[in-house]
């Protein structure tokens, strides 16, 4: 995905902090660990504090935390089942329900490129036409597959660099106590969902920056932070650094192909974010689908039977069921 021009532009210079647009805010509400734990096990039908003290290990403090915050931004909604003694179940709003191409995407994506997990990942099942799958994303207009190479990208009225840079700095647990390892979400989606830097720089390479001054300059990171964050992502297999010749000392930072076929999971992000968070002003990025000069909208279909994907219809494997 690259931008109109082929090239990065940076954003009008402004007094100030430039305000946060929907990809800053939803990607910063995304990228927390333990609210993707939330939404995956509600998802999957648990509504109860118990049931999600019983499948992580979470204090008292985070998880009511975290759903707090789940509440207050319209993913989940508190509802009291019994007043002697006061207890509550935690039901998904529609808000809440609509992550589920996200869930989806990330559950492919570490079935397909990540060879070792913390935990059994096991496959999707389409109820449909009865065959494990991978979700594909298409387009809705053309129902073509569409992925970063194919689509064209502007920033909106809302957008910009630094405007798009998640607003929350997410924490992520250390990997040095063995139930840390054990239930943690994902390590590969998370080093670049569970940053802000680590999100922003992924979604700079997929507009078609390369170069750290480039990324330094529009985003606005400091070069210790930035240095450290392109590692961590090449350390991950997200990015790989290339030598430019016929200058050695200069090096560019492209996405890997592992680190392409993670742009469902940004394109329904984004979609998301777009949806429910959304600007007056208008969307903060403008993507066109090029086989069909369509405005791009993103829907996953089954890449075996290329039936358009619901929520309702997709079933994880076995052995999840039973370690349930």
């Amino acid at each position: 995905m690259t931008t109109a021009d082929g090239a990065a532009q940076a954003p009008p210079a402004s007094r100030g902090q430039p305000a946060p647009n929907a990809l800053a805010r939803g990607f910063g509400l995304l990228g927390d660990e333990w609210s993707l734990f939330l939404l995956r096990l509600t998802l999957q039908g648990r509504t109860r504090y118990s049931e999600f003290r019983a499948a992580l290990p979470i204090s008292h403090a985070v998880l009511t935390s975290r759903l707090d915050t789940l509440v207050r931004e319209g993913l989940l909604e508190k509802r009291v089942y019994q007043q002697h003694p006061v207890r509550a179940e935690y039901l998904l709003t529609e808000r809440g329900r609509s992550t589920w191409p996200i869930l989806v995407s990330i559950w492919g994506w570490e079935r397909a490129q990540v060879t070792r997990h913390a935990y059994a990942t096991p496959p999707l099942h389409h109820e449909k036409c009865g065959r494990d799958f991978l979700p594909l994303l298409t387009c809705a207009h053309c129902h073509l597959p569409a992925g970063p190479r194919d689509l064209e990208a502007a920033w909106g009225p809302s957008g910009g660099w630094r405007e798009s840079v998640p607003e929350t700095t997410t924490r992520r647990r250390s990997d040095s106590r063995r139930t840390a390892v054990e239930h943690s979400f994902y390590p590969d989606t998370m080093a670049v969902f569970g940053n802000r830097w680590s999100s922003a720089l992924v979604g700079a390479a997929f507009l078609g920056v390369r170069r750290f001054t480039d990324f330094q300059s529009l985003l606005a990171v400091p070069p210790g932070l930035l240095s450290d964050r392109l590692s961590s992502l090449c350390a991950h297999g997200i990015l790989e650094q290339v030598q430019r010749a016929p200058r050695p000392d200069w090096a560019e930072y492209r996405l890997t192909a592992k680190g392409l076929a993670f742009f469902p999971v940004i394109a329904t992000a984004i979609a998301w974010s777009e949806r429910w968070l959304g600007s007056e002003r208008g969307p903060a990025v403008s993507i066109v689908h090029r086989a069909c000069g369509s405005a791009f909208h993103g829907v996953l279909a089954c890449d075996q039977c290329g039936a358009v994907l619901a929520a309702a219809g997709i079933e994880t494997g076995t052995e999840e069921r039973q370690a349930d």
